[in-house]
């Protein structure tokens, strides 16, 4: 079964730092684009920060200088480092990946969401 998992959410005060991790599991064979989102309550899930498979990055406005995103292939593993958090950053986070993996002896292709984990920033 292919899956997306996070961790590394909680509890932070503010100006803090706190890493994401989001690990793909199962037959994969290959990971393009890879995002992080977050929705706070009340709010739209919205992009965070992107990676592409060659490494290439992009970041909301609001994280710029204060989120890095990064990738490894080899373990099929996506982070996000966030610095100087802010209590406006408090939101579950979800990672979402581009998969091609084995079904079988067939390549499947399909975007994949995490569960989710909680970042709470106290001020």
């Amino acid at each position: 079964q292919v899956q997306l998992l996070e961790s590394g959410g909680g509890l932070v005060q503010a100006g803090g730092s706190q890493r994401l991790s989001c690990a793909a599991s199962g037959s994969i064979v290959s990971i393009s684009a890879m995002g992080w989102y977050r929705q706070a309550p009340g709010k739209q899930r919205e992009l965070v920060a992107g990676i592409t498979s060659a490494g290439k990055t992009n970041y909301a406005d609001s994280v710029k200088g204060r989120f890095t995103i990064s990738r490894d292939n080899a373990k099929n593993t996506m982070y996000l480092q966030m610095d100087s958090l802010k209590p406006e950053d408090t939101a579950v986070y979800y990672c979402n990946a581009d998969l091609t993996y084995l079904n079988g002896l067939n390549l499947r292709n399909n975007n994949y969401w995490g569960q989710g984990t909680q970042v709470t920033v106290s001020s």
